[in-house]
């Protein structure tokens, strides 16, 4: 029996449900990352005994299921997409504007499937799109391939603002102070390419570079998208 099967114990002495517990267990990640999150601080959030809140998640792996299926809510689209394309984009931005409000959540993309109401909706919301465009078996490859580029490309992003924040140096910053460095290694002409790259390429912000690494991958899912003959 799952977490969303499970019925919840009565409220009494003090008022509690799994609502109030998962809101306090992100308020508590948001503030300090996943390691913030045990079921002795959100008790203590919430004036309750530790112990009690056992009867509504039995291990910390159920809390972060919840808290994940929340942030699915921010993550559903508000209407349907126009077409597959909009739908794989839309999740794909959606993801990253939740992880940049949840930072942990980059920590828990990529697990298995969110089997919460919210993470199946979003499923469902996805998955509509592409209905009847191929057989099913290359509609789920499209979707895994489109997954495994936001997902590596949002937890690159949160580890680099997580760098910023430990160091107190932004990217610039960081380059910079490494330039010297940099400057000396590429000077012996053993790294031509990367020379290139440093001198001749064209720096782009984390959300621009986002969009044209997925345009990319939508361009070739494109290309396994073909609707089946009659």
């Amino acid at each position: 029996m799952t977490v969303w099967d499970r019925p919840e114990p009565p409220t009494r002495p003090v008022p509690l449900d799994r609502e109030r517990i998962v809101a306090a267990a992100i308020a508590l990640a948001d503030e300090g990352g996943l390691e913030a999150v045990s079921l002795r601080k959100v008790a203590g959030r919430l004036n309750a005994g530790p112990m009690r809140l056992y009867g509504y998640i039995a291990t910390k792996e159920e809390l972060f299921d919840l808290m994940v299926d929340e942030v699915y809510a921010e993550i559903l689209p508000g209407e349907a997409p126009g077409d597959w394309r909009e739908a794989l984009r839309v999740l794909a931005h959606r993801t990253r504007q939740a992880a940049l409000r949840h930072a942990w959540l980059a920590d828990l993309l990529g697990r298995r499937p969110a089997l919460g109401p919210n993470g199946l909706a979003v499923t469902e919301a996805t998955l509509s799109a592409l209905d009847g465009l191929t057989d099913v078996d290359t509609v789920m490859r499209a979707v895994e391939t489109v997954s495994a580029y936001f997902t590596g490309a949002i937890r690159r992003e949160i580890t680099n603002l997580r760098a910023e924040r430990a160091t107190g140096l932004s990217k610039h910053d960081w380059q910079r102070a490494h330039g010297p460095h940099v400057t000396r290694m590429l000077a012996t002409g053993r790294f031509p390419s990367l020379a290139k790259v440093v001198y001749d390429g064209t720096d782009t912000d984390a959300e621009t570079s986002f969009a044209i690494g997925l345009d990319w991958v939508l361009d070739a899912v494109a290309a396994k998208l073909t609707r089946p003959s009659a």
